[in-house]
């Protein structure tokens, strides 16, 4: 089965894919309007042949908008999971300082190593 993470943010995502065991940074998505962003992300869904979508959802404000965007992909047919992501981001900076990586690559991808991890932790508590 091949899920697809995402970690929801009001100006950009971070995305990640597993096929099996293991949670893989794949990019992350820069928008403007949310109608375009869905369009990309079913794009996306329909390219990697992805069976299900984890969205992270952390606390507050954010937790309200990433559930409402969650509820938006369901209603294009996506499969929708949703799935704590709480401090994901603090633990994707983390790693990626641990292993060495140059800052503006760690900022430039640090929302795929987020829901990396996010993914991943789904994997590990329900595989």
């Amino acid at each position: 089965m091949r899920l697809l993470g995402i970690d929801f943010g009001r100006a950009k995502i971070g995305l990640a894919i597993s096929e099996g065991f293991l949670a893989e940074p794949y990019s992350v998505i820069r928008y403007e309007q949310e109608k375009e962003l869905l369009e990309k992300i079913k794009v996306l869904v329909d390219k990697e042949k992805i069976d299900k979508v984890v969205v992270g959802v952390s606390e507050g404000k954010s937790a309200e908008e990433a559930t409402s965007f969650g509820e938006k992909l369901r209603e294009l047919g996506l499969e929708i999971i949703f799935f704590d992501e709480t401090l994901s981001t603090v633990s994707a900076q983390e790693l990626s300082r641990e292993a060495g990586m140059k800052r503006k690559k760690r900022k430039a991808l640090e929302d795929a190593f987020a829901a990396s991890v996010m993914l991943q932790s789904f994997l590990d508590s329900n595989v």
